[in-house]
């Protein structure tokens, strides 16, 4: 027997409280009815606090909780008040867990329901296999709906942040891109000669340099300008870094 919720508008990584109980029959069957009410009422009340917006302002998570069994050994007393709760360093997101206790009864106890938190939301997979060490262009890849919450790694939803990236290791086709997956590219090598855009208060001056070290987009390259002196900034594109003056 389980419980499956089907939720609407969560965003990737935020907390979900959701709980279910599944508990023996006979004479615990008063603390299931009682527990689950209040599981329910957690359920609603957590979910009701939680922003719906995601990268991009796309279409919200959709998520589903699939609560799992108590191991069928236990034999749980009756319970005049059972807490739901969340085991310190637990992340309700793929395979977690929540806790139940009896905080008032003849036998106090404390047991541990296993749930599985699924978040379904736009990304993007791979086409077809990907190498290790590519450069990846949007032909690559293909929109669809994945499980946001099947990898710990969060999922890469928008183009501009994964096109041009490295593959840092071989996925196959239908794989959502996470930002494991993917590194920079190098655009330039030390001794390279670049343009240096210096930008200050209301002024911006372009001149030439010669790269240090080797440059990645958006990292920080070291610079040495023709006057000699060496200087630090934000790598733009395979000719330009930017100096903020």
């Amino acid at each position: 027997m389980q419980f499956l919720y089907s939720l609407r508008g969560v965003r990737r990584g935020a907390g979900v409280a959701v709980v279910a109980l599944l508990l023996s029959t006979g004479a615990e069957a008063q603390v299931e009815s009682e527990a689950l009410t209040l599981g329910q009422r957690w359920v609603e009340s957590a979910v009701a606090q939680v922003p719906s917006d995601v990268p991009g302002g796309g279409t919200p998570l959709r998520m589903e909780v699939v609560v799992g069994a108590l191991d069928t050994r236990l034999r749980l007393a009756p319970c005049a008040k059972v807490e739901p709760y969340i085991p310190a360093g637990t992340r309700l997101w793929g395979k977690s867990r929540i806790g139940l206790r009896c905080v008032d009864g003849a036998a106090r106890w404390n047991v541990f329901l296993p749930v599985t938190v699924k978040a379904f939301g736009p990304a993007w997979i791979a086409k077809s296999n990907v190498n290790a060490g590519a450069v990846l262009t949007m032909a690559d890849a293909m929109a669809a709906e994945v499980d946001w919450a099947d990898d710990v790694s969060p999922v890469v939803a928008l183009p501009e942040q994964w096109v041009g990236q490295i593959a840092t290791r071989s996925w196959g086709a239908g794989q959502a891109i996470r930002q494991s997956m993917l590194k920079p590219a190098q655009v330039f090598q030390a001794g390279t000669q670049i343009r240096v855009v210096a930008q200050g208060t209301g002024f911006q001056v372009t001149s030439d340099g010669q790269a240090m070290t080797a440059g990645v987009v958006g990292q920080v390259a070291r610079v040495r300008m023709d006057s000699g002196r060496v200087m630090s900034g934000m790598v733009l594109d395979a000719r330009t870094v930017r100096i903020e003056m």
